[in-house]
């Protein structure tokens, strides 16, 4: 048997298989780096475009407010005569101890959003019942992505009934709600 016969294409595979197998780690190292770089450019996206949706909806409240343009909630909020909270009342009505102007008790407000609505000047039920859905949306996405998702359309209008004592109402419509949203 000719030993230079076998011996040539077996040096050639394995000249061939190194080869590959380098080639083949340096593809992996810039895709590796790609990858974080891609990364890096979507994180930085997605940051931007938040920071843009909260001073949109920012921009859009104040344009609101100095246009005088009447806001959704606006309708809700009728002039009202002056309401004592009564809690025996809201005990019988609404089927649970409630305590006076306790904001969790809005389908789709826990305490976490009831401390960013409190920091936002946010008190009572009064005050979110006059709070354009826009504002209250604009403090759920500048506290973040986690708060952002939030649908506050139906709280105004919640806060309107509990500060009007319109328990059973109240009660009556929170059960057709799904974490606060119709």
């Amino acid at each position: 048997m000719n030993i230079p016969c076998i011996l040539i294409p077996a040096l050639v595979g394995l000249i061939s298989g190194i080869l590959g197998y380098l080639i083949g780690k340096m593809g992996t190292k810039a895709d590796d780096s790609l990858i974080a770089s891609l990364q890096s450019e979507l994180d930085a996206c997605r940051s931007n475009t938040n920071n843009l949706n909260v001073k949109i909806a920012s921009l859009e409240t104040d344009l609101a407010e100095k246009a005088n343009i009447s806001h959704t909630t606006q309708s809700f909020v009728a002039s009202t005569p002056a309401f004592l909270f009564d809690s025996g009342l809201a005990l019988t009505g609404f089927g649970k101890k409630v305590k006076e102007n306790d904001l969790k008790i809005v389908e789709g407000i826990g305490p976490k959003i009831e401390a960013l609505l409190n920091a936002s000047g946010i008190y009572t039920w009064k005050d979110l019942s006059e709070t354009s859905t826009e504002k209250v949306q604009s403090i759920l996405n500048t506290a973040g992505e986690s708060y952002a998702i939030h649908n506050p359309s139906t709280w105004p209008k919640q806060a309107l009934l509990a500060h009007e004592g319109k328990w059973q109402e109240l009660k009556e419509w929170q059960s057709g709600l799904r974490g606060g949203k119709e």
